[in-house]
């Protein structure tokens, strides 16, 4: 059955559908048949092909199908097969053969009509053919039944093509929503697709990573691709207009960073040409003795370098590892010499700290002070002369000695305060004054007691007592 599927336009059964078991054919029949050949004579409609008139009794035959008995053979031979309204028609004739080998033909030739549309429903039913495939093998098999020669119950034969018809028109109508669904599907996938490409266009220059979003964009495109390709066609007016969006997207972006290039390479170009320079000027200074003066002017490079951008990277790299290499140069025999410098300073701390300890041992007073301050010059010629102290001494002994001096200025001060004519006469004035007043005060107290104003007395008593105390430290002050 499988053979002549296919022999006569049908598509190939699956393999998991039971295959009829073949059933003999008029060819089969005539060919065991020993007599002498004659053609065969077709008494109207389909005949046999090639079947020749038996001369000897021919050997026992099948169980004929059951759907013989939907037919029957006339006086003349001929072929008829009974509808289910009790009508006849003529199918064909089956010459020098008994009426049973003619049922039995037109029997098979139905039953392998009724094979095929068994299959064709299994087929149908369970498995995933498309509705396209069957409808078309539903085709070719109406096609062959149309007026078919052939006997059996066409009634049921119909029936089965009117469920196919059914189960297909259903089958074919589950695919149509089905790919609506996947359509619509495959649209938002590409209208997710297309937001993001026109995300990654409209991100600010400043803020995109070129690298990334390059390659994000490339991957984009294949995926746009690899829906075209093998995912649900999208109608022609919806795929053309998210094509052209995302193909702006990608032109948009392309041209941002093409500009974005081509002006980094131009601010490159700019800092290459003034970081030149720069390095230029710190070789120039690399051999300076000049430390103080020079270290200065390497800090205001520095700044320049940082100021001026940055150039590509090659360029960066190379001309940052010569202004270091100048940078270094520089400072290491500065630093050298400071080393030499600070093992200097550190004898020279020990001279001093010495001498710190001969002059906070002076007796520094009134009695002494002239002996001290000559002893105090002394040590401060030799500090002088000592030099200089690591940087991280100098505030702790140059305190130290400057309180010993500081001592010496305080006693100074209290002589010159006591010898300075011009507080003595400040002094002395004020001692007059505050006499005068006592005098005046006395004068009065003696007038109110006489008058007996005790209150008067009370407070001219106690104004007495404030003068006198001012006088005695008026007069402290003159001695």
């Amino acid at each position: 059955m499988v053979a002549l599927a296919v022999e006569r336009g049908q598509p190939a059964v699956s393999e998991q559908t039971p295959k009829p078991v073949p059933t003999p054919s008029p060819a089969m029949f005539a060919a065991r048949k020993a007599a002498a050949p004659r053609p065969a004579q077709p008494e109207g409609g389909e005949t046999a092909a090639g079947a020749q008139a038996p001369t000897t009794a021919p050997p026992a035959l099948p169980q004929p199908s059951d759907s013989a008995r939907h037919g029957r053979v006339g006086e003349d031979g001929t072929v008829y097969v009974i509808a289910a309204d009790g009508s006849e028609r003529a199918v064909g004739s089956y010459p020098d053969a008994t009426p049973e080998e003619a049922l039995a033909y037109f029997a098979r030739k139905y039953d392998e009509l009724a094979a095929t549309a068994g299959l064709l429903a299994q087929r149908v039913a369970h498995t995933d053919v498309s509705a396209h495939d069957a409808r078309q093998s539903l085709a070719h098999l109406k096609e062959q039944i149309g007026d078919a020669h052939v006997v059996g119950d066409i009634a049921a034969l119909e029936a089965t093509v009117a469920s196919l018809e059914e189960a297909i028109a259903s089958r074919s109508a589950v695919e149509a929503e089905q790919r609506a669904a996947a359509k619509a599907e495959a649209a938002t996938q590409r209208e997710a697709l297309v937001a993001e490409a026109e995300t990654i266009a409209a991100t600010d220059p400043s803020a995109m990573q070129w690298k990334q979003a390059s390659a994000r964009v490339r991957e984009l495109l294949e995926e746009w691709k690899s829906h075209q390709r093998s995912g649900p066609r999208l109608d022609k007016d919806v795929e053309a207009q998210l094509w052209k969006r995302f193909s702006h997207a990608r032109t948009t972006f392309d041209k941002a960073r093409k500009a974005w290039f081509a002006r980094l390479d131009e601010e490159h170009g700019q800092a290459r040409s003034v970081k030149e320079k720069l390095v230029n000027e710190a070789e120039a200074l690399a051999g300076s003795t000049d430390w103080g003066a020079t270290a200065g002017a390497f800090k205001r490079l520095m700044q320049d370098w940082k100021r001026a951008g940055r150039a590509s990277r090659a360029d960066d790299d190379a001309l940052w590892q010569r202004f270091k290499a100048a940078q270094d140069s520089f400072f290491d025999a500065k630093d050298a010499v400071v080393a030499a410098e600070e093992a200097e300073y550190s004898e020279n701390l020990k001279v001093k700290e010495e001498l710190l300890a001969q002059a906070e041992a002076l007796t520094i007073d009134e009695a002494n002070l002239e002996s001290a301050k000559a002893e105090l010059r002394r040590i401060q010629d030799r500090w002088d002369a000592a030099g200089k102290v690591p940087r991280n001494d100098i505030r702790r002994v140059e305190g130290r000695l400057r309180a010993v001096e500081q001592q010496v200025r305080d006693i100074e001060d209290k002589q010159w305060r006591r010898s300075d004519p011009e507080l003595t006469a400040r002094a002395q004035s004020m001692a007059e004054q505050l006499e005068r007043q006592v005098q005046g005060l006395e004068s009065d107290l003696a007038a109110a007691r006489a008058a007996g104003e005790d209150k008067r007395v009370t407070a001219l008593e106690a104004e007495l007592a404030t003068k006198k105390l001012w006088l005695d430290s008026a007069r402290g002050s003159l001695s």
